[in-house]
């Protein structure tokens, strides 16, 4: 005999039906970056087209950004945290090592019947955690799942180091997954991809089990973030214009057929290159880095609200949305856009 728990499950069609963001509201800006490290506001903006970045207040951790914007995107979809089943946060600084920063965000909301664990993919964590999500909620495993991508990147951050202090902000977002109940709209397809040989490109080596905390490890500033920065963007500049055309031609598509393309807010320069190489123009092109900086797992669901809330993303538009991050991790979603409409 066959129970409900062992029959086969159709596959149906994930969407995301809300999404909402939070950022700390203290600003860092390029001219109080001077006062620190050996930079200028012009050299910023040319080389990353960043203006201002926002950080989190002493004893404000990854779970606190989360948890507004959890709350708000589950309200926005009409729902309680008790509806939520899965959970799943895309974050490079989690509040600690265990438990997950999914368990302490379960508690903090109050999503009594929800799983979840944390992903570590760094700069594609959103990606990654809405290509599971999605895949769970199209198996029937989730009927609604919550995508949260945040990160508390001052924490990791060496403010005498100027190549890595001017990227970096902090930030979350968070979206609500379920199954699509229109066939046009929706998660259409995915891509991803690692190649863990340019793993010595960006990281931060302290802290972990191949080197933990000592004296040693404190004294040579370990346990912030290390980059070879011409590595990382020759790598992201490629491999961003590539996924994304692997994804189209297989969906038989070209960037004429995109309505907005949200990539990964890293650098201008790389946003743009892809964005030329894929013949999309300016105007399907959503860069906010100005504001944000890079805050790694919370950059695209901050750049998709500034597109929902600037009417750039509508419903029934093809979204290709893209990253690249430490790993390195590569990945890129199609879909058709849709937010639930509620009451």
């Amino acid at each position: 005999m066959v129970t409900a728990a062992q029959a086969p499950r159709t596959l149906r069609r994930a969407r995301i039906t809300s999404l909402a963001t939070y950022v700390p509201p203290r600003l860092l800006t390029n001219a109080d970056l001077e006062k620190l490290v050996d930079t200028n506001d012009e050299w910023i903006l040319q080389r990353t087209g960043i203006r201002e970045r926002h950080v989190v207040d002493p004893g404000v951790a990854t779970s606190d950004l989360a948890k507004e914007a959890s709350l708000a995107a589950i309200a926005r979809a009409g729902l309680t945290p008790a509806d939520i089943d899965f959970i799943v946060v895309g974050t490079t600084t989690p509040d600690m090592a265990f438990p997950s920063t999914a368990c302490l965000l379960q508690a903090k909301i109050g999503a009594t019947h929800a799983w979840g664990y944390d992903l570590s993919a760094a700069c594609s964590g959103f990606t990654y955690g809405l290509t599971t999500a999605a895949q769970i909620v199209a198996a029937g495993g989730s009927q609604r799942a919550l995508v949260v991508g945040a990160d508390v990147m001052s924490s990791i951050i060496d403010y005498t180091d100027r190549t890595t202090c001017v990227l970096f902000g902090d930030g979350a977002g968070a979206v609500v997954v379920e199954a699509s109940d229109d066939p046009e709209i929706g998660i259409i397809d995915f891509e991803n991809y690692v190649d863990g040989h340019g793993g010595h490109a960006l990281r931060m080596p302290g802290g972990g089990s191949l080197h933990p905390a000592s004296h040693k490890t404190i004294d040579e500033r370990l346990h912030y973030v290390k980059q070879d920065g011409a590595a990382v963007f020759k790598f992201a500049v490629r491999n961003t214009e590539e996924v994304c055309r692997r994804l189209l031609e297989r969906n038989n598509l070209d960037g004429r057929d995109v309505d907005l393309f949200v990539s990964h807010q890293a650098n201008r320069r790389i946003i743009k290159s892809a964005a030329e190489k894929l013949g999309l123009g300016e105007e399907k092109v959503v860069i906010n880095i100005e504001r944000f900086g890079n805050t790694t797992a919370g950059t695209i669901p901050l750049a998709l609200n500034d597109a929902v809330n600037d009417g750039r993303l509508k419903r029934g538009d093809l979204l290709l949305i893209a990253s690249v991050g430490a790993g390195f991790t590569v990945g890129a979603l199609l879909m058709r856009w849709g937010l639930k409409e509620t009451p």
